[in-house]
């Protein structure tokens, strides 16, 4: 009996040792952003974003979804370090990263490692440029300027503009490019154009030359933490001017210590409005305000808007938690030019250049809360 019992285990033990090892039940994505540091805010939100979009698509059933979330600082060297965790983890595909400069970094690794990326708000072309692999939820750098360029034409908001923008970052210079070549064509009289680096921390040169050149509106096309502190100081210099800024400006709201009653009055092009009365847009801010306690910005909703193209994208290629990163890469490739996304930013579709494709939103600060405008 102890015999025919040893040789059964034997037996188990050689079939377990033959059998491969089950896969996972869950599909892996990597997320990459700054989640402490200058630039948390966005990275903090993208991640809430995230959080909401898998909890409501893991209670459908059917395919579950599993994210690893990394802090990259807004570094690019430290993206890198965070895309081989994510890849070590064994991610299948990467929402990210969320700033410019660390997706120039990660997105060219990406593209020879042959893994999928869906960046929420990395919004240079130069992210995207010659990588078949890389995919943008929020608008490109000369979509926004133009954009921005012909509302303010549109709309007659100045009779001279003065522009301050980041010449040491992508993004700032990228939408600065294509908003001054835009105001050209439109016949904008841009009366001033002054920069600063990430180092920069006193703008009284920038504010005073915007203030002598005469200018009615000034547009900023920068983060919102340089921009707390133009605020600050033109107020300061009793300088009030228009501000119209991007969507990287959204969050200024949030910044810790900053008097909102600066910023009222500004303008800001954006994908993302949360005073929208469209059944999803409510949805989404309701279980936001709910888990988090705040309203959620615009790079909530990219994140949010991110994981739905994927898991879109996922159904259509009928990609697996055993599928590769590459086989799952060149799936999502070759589906991704033909879905449609109803997302809290908008109706989207993308080109094969990694563009999307929906309209933007325009919103003013009024009593601390972005009001959306026509």
């Amino acid at each position: 009996m102890k015999r025919t019992v040893s040789v059964f285990f034997a037996f188990v033990l050689i079939m377990c040792l033959c059998v491969p090892a089950l896969a996972d039940d869950t599909i892996k994505i990597g997320m990459i952003g700054p989640l402490t540091g200058p630039a948390a805010s966005y990275g903090n939100s993208v991640k809430q974003g995230c959080e909401i979009a898998v909890e409501e698509i893991n209670a459908l059933g059917g395919i579950q979804l599993e994210i690893s979330y990394q802090d990259d600082q807004h570094d690019a060297e430290i993206s890198v370090n965070a895309y081989n965790n994510v890849m070590d983890w064994g991610a299948k595909m990467i929402v990210g990263t969320v700033t410019t400069n660390p997706c120039l970094a990660v997105s060219s690794i990406a593209y020879e490692e042959r893994v999928f990326m869906m960046t929420p708000s990395a919004s240079s072309l130069d992210a995207i440029a010659n990588k078949d692999n890389m995919y943008q939820i929020c608008f490109t750098d000369p979509a926004m300027g133009a954009h921005s360029a012909e509302y303010i034409s549109e709309h007659k908001l100045a009779e001279k503009i003065a522009i301050i923008y980041n010449n040491a970052d992508a993004y700032s210079t990228g939408i600065y490019q294509a908003f001054t070549e835009k105001a050209n064509e439109l016949g904008l009289n841009i009366v001033e154009t002054k920069t600063f680096t990430d180092e920069t921390t006193d703008f009284s040169v920038q504010i005073t030359a915007a203030k002598e050149a005469g200018a009615d509106l000034v547009f900023l096309p920068i983060y919102y933490t340089p921009a707390s502190m133009i605020f600050n100081q033109a107020a300061s210099m009793e300088y009030s001017p228009t501000y119209f800024g991007v969507d990287g400006m959204d969050g200024i709201l949030q910044v810790e210590g900053f008097d909102t009653s600066l910023a009222e009055g500004v303008i800001l092009l954006t994908p993302f409005s949360d005073a929208s009365t469209e059944e999803n847009v409510v949805n989404f801010v309701t279980k936001y305000v709910a888990a988090y306690g705040v309203i959620p910005d615009q790079f909530a909703a990219d994140g949010y808007d991110a994981v739905y193209a994927l898991y879109t994208a996922i159904n259509e290629a009928g990609i697996t938690p055993d599928t590769s990163y590459e086989d799952a890469c060149e799936s999502i490739i070759s589906v991704i030019t033909k879905i449609e996304v109803n997302g809290v930013t908008g109706t989207m579709t993308w080109s094969p250049d990694g563009t999307v494709t929906k309209d933007p939103k325009a919103v003013r600060i009024e009593n601390g809360a972005y009001v959306e405008i026509d």
